[in-house]
């Protein structure tokens, strides 16, 4: 992908992996511990993440967000330890987020509010005009770069949150329930976004809808009650169920197999 940060924050990788935790756990609150004890290890591609509502999810991806600080346990990105003392400053230049909710100025066109968010991400400013283009470009806003958000209808406004989370070329992706408000046109337009960008990104999308995952992700996180359930291929999670387990298609019959496994009986997708 073209850069658009520094050549300190483009050097190859000497890392392994671009996410590992050991035995992470985060706490929401003062009781409820959401991540519970997490061992996972991510690199260089789209995973999908996948679980019942109230597994998790959004937990894991607001601490991968740097967001959350982990309460236990061990947590690296792009080879940075994620600590309590980390000043996650550098670090977040390299990341792109997109909430499951996310905020943005009503009056702000498209492209200012893509350009406002790469401002906060520190892309270097000679290269903020052309990296808005593109990313707006990829996501299918160009003909609605100059139209206020306040415009939009939504499922425009989830493409204009996904632009602003690829505009400084991420190392890592992190996208909380991307799809929402899109049609099924755009959809799959965003399959193939998450396709493109999983070959030198790591991407990890959460999401409740099994043939998004399916389609784009070449990994599977199943996450229930705060713990890593599987992970493998797609086809290693439809290879899991059988005709016997609830589900539409092979890949949900996997998913209700396994989560009956580990002791989780119901889930929402």
């Amino acid at each position: 992908m073209t850069p658009t940060t520094s050549a300190a924050d483009t050097a190859p990788n000497t890392y392994a992996w671009e996410i590992r935790a050991g035995g992470l756990r985060v706490r929401v609150g003062r009781k409820k511990m959401a991540v519970d004890g997490l061992d996972l290890s991510l690199g260089t591609g789209t995973h999908g993440l996948l679980g019942p509502n109230g597994a998790g999810k959004t937990t894991l991806i607001r601490t991968l967000a740097t967001v959350l600080r982990p309460t236990e346990g061990e947590l690296e990105l792009l080879g940075t330890s994620v600590g309590a003392m980390v000043d996650h400053r550098a670090l977040r230049r390299r990341i792109g987020y997109l909430p499951q909710d996310f905020g943005y100025y009503k009056r702000f066109t498209v492209r200012e509010f893509v350009e406002y968010m790469a401002w906060l991400k520190e892309v270097p400013k000679p290269h903020v005009p052309a990296a808005v283009q593109r990313a707006v470009e990829r996501v299918g806003l160009a003909d609605r770069a100059d139209h206020r958000m306040k415009t939009l209808s939504g499922g425009m406004v989830r493409r204009a949150g996904i632009a602003q989370a690829i505009v400084n070329d991420p190392a890592v992706l992190l996208l909380d329930e991307p799809t929402v408000g899109l049609d099924p046109a755009q959809r799959l337009r965003f399959r193939e976004l998450l396709q493109e960008l999983g070959r030198d990104t790591c991407v990890v999308v959460s999401t409740h809808l099994v043939e998004d995952v399916a389609a784009a992700c070449s990994d599977v996180v199943l996450f229930a009650d705060g713990r890593l359930v599987f992970q493998g291929t797609p086809d290693d999670l439809a290879a899991a169920g059988s005709p016997d387990h609830p589900g539409d298609s092979p890949l949900e019959r996997g998913y209700s197999a396994l989560l009956q496994g580990s002791g989780r009986q119901g889930g929402t997708w």
